[in-house]
């Protein structure tokens, strides 16, 4: 049972055998005066020190309490500094390598200069909301998302392992980051022809893949001939080319998942006349990690030299030309040093052609869930927000289809009048008689 203890003074036992209470000369007014003492669920006897001895019965009956309800929450373990509980973290997410030079990027970067050093139960939910305000204003949404994704996880962590009761990242106080979706703005039909037109010939089938497929950057440089299923015209993507710090690799697509795009019959046409045309090239990769299993794919596009496709080579030497030729930015500069240079923004990535792919898809009926899945995108949810400015107007709908109703209704209502007899002087009615009605 719960009980307490006086700090300041000690028990005396005196002549005639009974103990009293004397002033402790060595603790009196220092620290606090009453110990709250209580047995854990291991049954050792644990204590913490309060002012009054009133707060330190409360304290200790309270423990016992959740001892019983197996809601016990050991009063020192949130004394564990947040580091600590970053380095499990890390070792318990089952992530490939290039997420975790991410997460580890925003944890040295944003985290741990605010929180590492802080015992986790010292960190408030009002810190929180300001850091993230702090961190929104200077770098954008998407950092401080990721950001708080890395904060959020290790105080997660700290719940489950019971050191703090409560994540104070969970409350109302804290407002998450949102995600925001400026509006996208799908390139012309003439826009992404005369883009594919100014790749060189041996190129052009990427931005038409890419454009007639909506596969990604890295996704495009990763087809192999396997993948082209022109007996059930789809095409597989099966992966990814990225980088991993200084080494290009094979990787699963974006989110791990693999999926089928339908193929045109064109697109299957072009595919062929490429394939036979420039051929294919055998490339070796490791696969998803730098000292992971070496893997070959019969790749449709590489550099002359039988390299794989880099996407920052590719961008300087053959899009951004490419875009400039149609218009899509300004034509290239000269530095100070004769070198070309482009000035573009992220409008102007490869991913123009997934928006093409989608405005075309939603215009001809494709609805999200389906164009979610050809996108690869995590949810549908996240597709629909992103194109929702993109699906044919509601207001046009309802005046299509109350329109086609009007026009069934007029018809019908025009026939009954055709076959109806004259109405006129001398007309009688079956039920009101002789006259006009």
């Amino acid at each position: 049972m719960a009980y307490t203890k006086d700090q300041w003074t000690r028990a005396v036992t005196q002549a005639d055998g009974k103990v009293t209470r004397e002033r402790n000369d060595k603790r009196w007014g220092r620290g606090k005066r009453w110990l709250g003492i209580w047995l854990d669920p291991n049954g050792a006897e644990r204590s913490k020190a309060f002012a009054t001895k009133t707060e330190a019965l409360r304290f200790a009956s309270g423990k016992e309490t959740d001892r019983d309800r197996g809601d016990y929450l050991d009063p020192n373990a949130g004394k564990v500094r947040l580091e600590e509980i970053w380095a499990r973290w890390i070792r318990s997410r089952s992530i490939d390598p290039a997420s975790e030079i991410q997460y580890e990027s925003k944890w040295r970067l944003h985290v741990s200069p605010h929180f590492g050093k802080r015992m986790v139960k010292s960190i408030l939910p009002s810190e929180i909301a300001v850091w993230l305000t702090e961190l929104m204003g200077t770098y954008g949404p998407s950092t401080a998302r990721s950001a708080f994704l890395v904060l959020n996880g290790c105080l997660e962590l700290a719940v489950a392992d019971e050191l703090i009761k409560r994540n104070p990242g969970q409350t109302k106080v804290v407002k998450k980051p949102p995600r925001r979706f400026a509006q996208v703005i799908a390139w012309a039909d003439e826009t992404v022809e005369q883009v594919i037109e100014a790749h060189p010939e041996e190129y052009r089938l990427i931005p038409t893949i890419g454009s007639a497929a909506g596969l990604r950057q890295g996704e495009l440089f990763g087809v192999a001939l396997e993948d082209l299923d022109f007996a059930e015209g789809v095409i597989r993507v099966r992966r990814q080319i990225k980088r991993l710090g200084q080494t290009w690799i094979y990787a699963l697509p974006k989110n791990d998942k693999e999926r089928i795009v339908p193929m045109p019959p064109k697109l299957a046409e072009l595919a062929k006349e490429h394939i036979a045309t420039f051929g294919t090239t055998n490339i070796t990769l490791p696969w998803e990690r730098v000292d992971g299993e070496l893997r070959t794919y019969e790749l449709l596009f590489t550099w002359g030299d039988d390299r794989a496709m880099r996407a920052d080579l590719y961008n300087l030497v053959i899009w951004k030309p490419a875009i400039a030729a149609a218009g899509v930015i300004p034509p290239p500069v000269k530095d100070k040093r004769g070198r070309k240079r482009y000035v573009s923004d992220y409008t102007a990535g490869m991913h123009a052609l997934r928006h093409y792919f989608a405005s075309i898809t939603l215009a001809d009926g494709v609805n999200i869930k389906e164009l979610s899945e050809y996108l690869g995108h995590y949810d549908p949810g996240f597709t629909l927000q992103m194109y929702t400015h993109m699906l044919p107007s509601s207001h046009d709908r309802a005046r299509q289809a109350v329109n086609r109703r009007l026009e069934r209704l007029g018809l019908r209502l025009t026939e009954q009048r055709r076959s109806r007899p004259e109405i006129g002087p001398g007309y009688e009615d079956p039920d009101t008689g002789p006259g006009l009605v």
